[in-house]
């Protein structure tokens, strides 16, 4: 069994209490199985701790401000994304999920540690505030705990929460918007910052037509904008992918399904004051979800990591991931979209069995949820399209995997006659679905046609090969099998 994080006083053991199941729940999306999951979140856990601590002595002799600007809670989700880059450097990268390889050996990744000014925006927005606004914001928005809660966890008046969350937004918005503006870039974002600022001051604003072009195909300003939208309920997903990277989607899914569920870590008496690494003063005694007493003295980690690690084995053996009775970590009882079995591990290790289909849930729960980052949850392993009875060089297979109240997850697989070097694979929606994320692919949907386009990775396609791509959407009313599907502008037969 891995070495647990060890708290060296009840500041650190209250921040274990309320911060662990969140950590863990971010490596499980990082890694292909659940004892690599708690050795990843506990090297996380343990390197946030050490890095904070130094920071507080750096402020203390008074060798500058402090560097650490985030909440807990994102602060040690950065040191998992941080932990998982070392793995990958230091030849251990086959305990990763293969699309987070991808992304770390990526210009992505390099965006959350390069210069200031090239960082995602949501994470320079959020680091510009003060923590205990900040602390609000990302409990409300990415946690999505309810606000009576929140309010008790930060000491503020319940009745004042909805007008603190409100001011708090506008406060994201603006330092989000002048960081917009200081960031380079090039004359044609420069001639579209103004509008866009105006136009996401209002969720009934309508986007003009060439500014919808630009934000297309300009990552940046897309992000800006989603950034500024802070109505209409983007939010969440603009922090959790600008402030995480990697799997920001997938993890704000399991957190607000855990929060419906109420299985966060001491929603029955959360006194203690999250206002950053370090609040000030001693935390007040707290009952937590497992019920112990964190205080001074009276903390037992290995007892608390236990009872926080759903792994469903009764001994608790952190040797073998068993498949039939591994459990999702934040929420082992609602349904969730299916993922698809990832490729196998070549490392050999039996403790580090692959991700299949029937290992992302307990026995009488059916559909996982994906994994991830916001256009990459999970890798779909393709099946060939079987032939028909017609001539086509094209035939496609379109499935809905999983459906909900307002959303879905499709896999579309294509099998070509022809060789390909880059294909794009499009469809148009009967019913006004909307493509909300996608992997395998890159999506760009103009009303209801969607276009997909392949990844860096699977542009090329021998003759007879399968590829395709798995997104999620949402729908209202009807759901219905798009129509007129191509691929690379060609007619493209459909199959059941």
């Amino acid at each position: 069994m891995p070495d647990l994080p060890k708290p060296q006083d009840a500041t650190e053991a209250a921040l274990l209490s309320e911060c662990w199941d969140a950590v863990l729940s971010y490596a499980d999306l990082c890694t292909s199985g659940s004892a690599s999951a708690t050795q990843l979140a506990t090297e996380a856990f343990t390197h946030g701790i050490q890095e904070a601590r130094a920071d507080e002595a750096r402020a203390g002799r008074g060798t500058g401000r402090r560097a650490l600007r985030l909440p807990r809670i994102p602060f040690l989700l950065t040191s998992v994304r941080s932990t998982a880059a070392a793995w990958e450097a230091h030849g251990r990268g086959s305990r990763l999920d293969p699309e987070l390889r991808l992304w770390l050996n990526s210009d992505k990744a390099a965006r959350y540690t390069g210069p200031p000014l090239n960082r995602p925006l949501a994470l320079r927005g959020l680091s510009d505030m003060q923590e205990p606004d900040a602390a609000l914001l990302w409990l409300a928005e990415v946690e999505a705990l309810p606000l009576p809660v929140v309010a008790r966890r930060l000491g503020l008046d319940p009745a004042n929460a909805a007008g603190e969350l409100a001011q708090v937004r506008s406060l994201f918005r603006e330092r989000c918007q002048r960081n917009h503006v200081d960031t380079p870039m090039d004359a044609e974002c420069r001639n579209y910052a103004r509008l866009l600022d105006a136009v996401t001051r209002s969720s009934g604003t309508e986007t003009p037509e060439d500014l919808s072009r630009h934000l297309a195909t300009c990552v940046e300003c897309a992000e800006a904008a989603a950034c500024l939208r802070t109505e209409g309920g983007g939010l969440p997903a603009a922090l959790a992918g600008g402030v995480i990277g990697w799997g920001g989607h997938a993890y704000l899914e399991r957190r607000r399904r855990a929060a419906e569920s109420g299985l966060i870590p001491g929603r029955a008496d959360l006194s203690g004051v999250d206002r950053g690494l370090s609040p000030s003063g001693e935390p007040k005694p707290r009952v937590g979800r497992t019920g112990m007493l964190v205080a001074a003295g009276i903390v037992s980690v290995l007892a608390l990591a236990v009872s926080l690690m759903p792994f469903g084995s009764e001994g608790g053996n952190l040797a073998q991931d068993d498949p039939s009775s591994r459990q999702p970590v934040a929420d082992p009882n609602v349904s969730l979209p299916t993922v698809a079995p990832l490729p196998s591990d070549s490392s050999g290790d039996p403790s580090e069995a692959p991700r299949a289909d029937a290992s992302r849930t307990p026995a009488g729960v059916t559909d996982p949820e994906p994994q991830g980052e916001g256009s990459s949850p999970a890798r779909i392993t393709h099946r060939p399209v079987e032939p028909d009875e017609s001539d086509s060089s094209c035939r496609l297979r379109y499935e809905i995997v999983n459906e909900w109240p307002d959303g879905f997850q499709v896999t579309v697989t294509v099998t070509s006659t022809k060789a390909l070097d880059g294909w794009r694979i499009g469809w148009t929606f009967k019913d006004g679905q909307r493509v909300t994320q996608m992997w395998d692919g890159t999506y760009d949907q103009d009303d209801a046609r969607v276009t997909a386009t392949a990844a860096d990775y699977n542009r090329s396609v021998d003759a007879g090969g399968t590829f395709g791509v798995g997104f999620l959407a949402s729908w209202q009313g009807d759901n219905s099998v798009p129509r007129d599907f191509t691929l690379n502008g060609r007619s493209c037969t459909k199959v059941s």
